[in-house]
């Protein structure tokens, strides 16, 4: 038997066991994450990406972070709004690792305080706030759960991004009551509407009423305007006519045979009436002698010859 075959062993097992530590100490490190390293139990260095050795049976990797954005559930979280009314919130939370140091030894575990802030951090901001505005102000919840949350948890090396909030869960009996009044603020403004249609519709026809009368009375105006215009101007016309004639009828008295000439005219033109009043069932009652035309032919001509010469020629 061999007496160096147990040397041999403990020669050969502490060879693997150096080989294995070398194999340990090389590291590669992938993109988007850290290695926090501890030399005999305390801070030694962050790796970040690539390739690193580290010093065996000293250094070793304590703890491993993403610095990828990540997105955690919060779960669901009863709370109560500023009118006392209780909701079940959930949400989805995005944060990332920015000081590794901090988040390996600021908290025990990150992650599960990070949850636990958020949740804490949504019953406080909707206790502030009215039912109808949680629904309402969505944004308005996410940005301050986002600014109290990434304040507290600086200390931790963790920035938040965002938060989101995916249901707002109402007791059956309040969301009835919401719909209930949901139905009578539609039929409210539906009937507001209405009213407005018709007062609008009322408003368009007394305008157009309006607008119809004065068009009407404007043409009523324009009309008599132009039948006053006409009317005068036949007036200036037959005046004219009447001067030209008694101008010439003066003239045409003057001529020799003028008097003999008028008294025919007249004479017929008597006579022409005269039968235009020889009717049946006429009565007529004349103020002068028909049998005697002689005299009656010397009166009008001595009208004439008077409206002649009060006539200028």
């Amino acid at each position: 038997m061999n007496p160096f075959l147990p040397l041999q062993i403990v020669l050969g097992l502490i060879g693997v066991i150096v080989v294995v530590a070398l194999f340990r100490s090389i590291r590669i490190v992938p993109a988007k994450t850290v290695l926090v390293v501890e030399r005999l139990g305390k801070y030694a260095t962050t790796l970040s990406a690539g390739l690193h050795l580290l010093v065996p049976f000293i250094d070793r990797v304590a703890y491993s972070h993403s610095q990828k954005e990540q997105a955690v559930d919060v779960p669901t979280q009863p709370c109560f709004t500023w009118d006392n009314v209780k909701v079940d919130v959930d949400g989805v939370l995005y944060y990332r690792v920015t000081d590794p140091k901090k988040a390996s030894y600021g908290i025990n575990d990150v992650r599960y305080a990070t949850i636990q802030l958020a949740q804490t951090t949504m019953r406080s901001v909707i206790g502030k706030m009215e039912l109808d505005k949680t629904f309402e102000e969505r944004d308005t919840i996410n940005a301050s759960i986002v600014r109290e949350v990434d304040a507290a948890s600086a200390e931790w090396g963790v920035d938040v991004t965002r938060y989101e909030i995916q249901n707002i869960n109402v007791p059956p009996d309040i969301l009835q009551a919401m719909e209930a009044q949901l139905r009578a603020e539609r039929d409210k403004r539906a009937q507001i509407a209405r009213s407005l249609g018709e007062m609008e519709s009322k408003i368009n026809y007394s305008v157009g009423e309006m607008e119809e009368s004065i068009n009407r009375s404007e043409g009523e105006k324009e009309k008599w305007i132009n039948e006053a215009e006409g009317k005068a101007a036949e007036i200036r016309t037959l005046a004219k006519a009447t001067a030209a004639s008694l101008e010439k009828l003066a003239v045409a008295l003057e001529t020799e045979g003028g008097d003999e000439a008028l008294s025919l005219q007249l004479t017929e033109q008597y006579i022409g009436e005269l039968r235009s009043l020889a009717r049946s069932g006429t009565e007529v009652v004349l103020p002068m002698d028909l049998s005697d035309l002689d005299s009656m032919l010397q009166s009008i001509r001595g009208i004439l010859h008077r409206a002649g010469a009060d006539t200028p020629i």
